[in-house]
């Protein structure tokens, strides 16, 4: 096997702790036992940050011959008409999770600096393989974009997030709105980008059986979304945005990534063409980090320098807007 940096020390406790529950390797055989179990839907959190926060449902056209797409709208009590609005697509490497997941995060935010979230439920393989998720997540865009002002957004001031796959999706959905003409986008957070099918980086390599989503993994969630199309020459840059050969014009960027996950070199990679095609980016790869490991362990020192890094950056963007 390639060699892979150390883990960080206090994560690397903690990851042995959350493999009792999560296995690093996950094949086709797990997703309905995931989806049953760890990644259930979780409707019993309370979005509403006791009362703070306002939660709608809504459901809105889809794209081409698409079914509708259901968006989950998060709005802090008295937040001023013309706020950012932070359209968020979900991770669960393609098969796993809903609009609720991972979405804590960037409603802290959204508290934080006075914005309204905007989640899509988008469709999941295997049962609904490429371009069912892009197209439900950017159609969900032109609907958040039209009807900003109707749930208090400025429709001038989206930045789209998501994490791992959601990361991938929010970047494929920054190209689809370049190359269709759609909405000018503010900005985009990709955390942990799953951006590549072709899983020939050394970082796609380095983790087997190790970490979280190892190389077993990435291969399970790609091949769910593509199916043969994995790794050829038939793959959308919407779906994989690595392929993208052209990077002018996209938003101002913010991606981050450990340094012992699988998506580590795609990430990096991704930065430095970005800023080569002159998109303003920053980037960090934290020293030991698993995937998903200020979500997993948010009291690790590692992960509160993560967290408070990715704030002000956002601070910055929105007070410069």
């Amino acid at each position: 096997m390639p060699k892979r940096p150390p883990f960080d020390p206090e994560l690397a406790a903690i990851l042995t702790v959350v493999h009792e529950q999560l296995s690093p390797t996950i094949t086709a055989q797990d997703i309905e036992g995931l989806r049953a179990g760890m990644f259930a839907a979780d409707t019993s959190q309370d979005l509403t940050r006791n009362g703070a926060v306002g939660v709608q449902s809504f459901t809105v056209p889809g794209g081409p011959d698409g079914p509708e797409v259901p968006l989950l709208v998060l709005r802090p009590a008295g937040l001023a008409p013309g706020s950012p609005v932070f359209y968020y697509m979900h991770g669960g490497g393609m098969i796993l999770g809903d609009n609720r997941t991972g979405v804590a995060t960037v409603l802290d935010w959204a508290v934080d600096n006075g914005a309204v979230v905007v989640s899509v439920d988008y469709r999941l393989a295997p049962e609904h393989p490429d371009p069912a998720p892009i197209e439900d997540c950017y159609a969900g865009l032109l609907w958040t974009h039209k009807h900003a002002a109707e749930i208090g957004g400025d429709p001038d001031r989206i930045v789209v997030t998501g994490a791992s796959a959601g990361g991938g999706l929010a970047a494929g959905v920054a190209l689809l709105a370049r190359d269709r003409g759609g909405p000018q986008l503010l900005g985009q957070v990709l955390m942990c980008p799953m951006l590549d099918d072709r899983c020939i980086t050394p970082s796609s390599q380095e983790l087997d059986g190790e970490g979280i989503w190892d190389a077993t993994s990435n291969v399970t969630g790609w091949d769910a979304l593509l199916g043969e199309r994995r790794g050829g020459d038939d793959v959308s840059v919407y779906a994989a945005p690595a392929r993208a050969g052209d990077l002018t014009g996209l938003p101002t960027t913010f991606i981050d990534v450990g340094s012992v996950e699988t998506f580590r070199d795609e990430d990096i990679d991704y930065a430095a063409r970005m800023l080569q095609a002159g998109v303003q980016c920053e980037l960090h790869v934290w020293p030991g980090g698993f995937h998903g490991f200020d979500g997993m362990a948010p009291h690790a020192s590692l992960s509160r320098t993560a967290s408070a890094t990715r704030s002000a950056w956002i601070r910055r963007l929105l007070s410069a807007a």
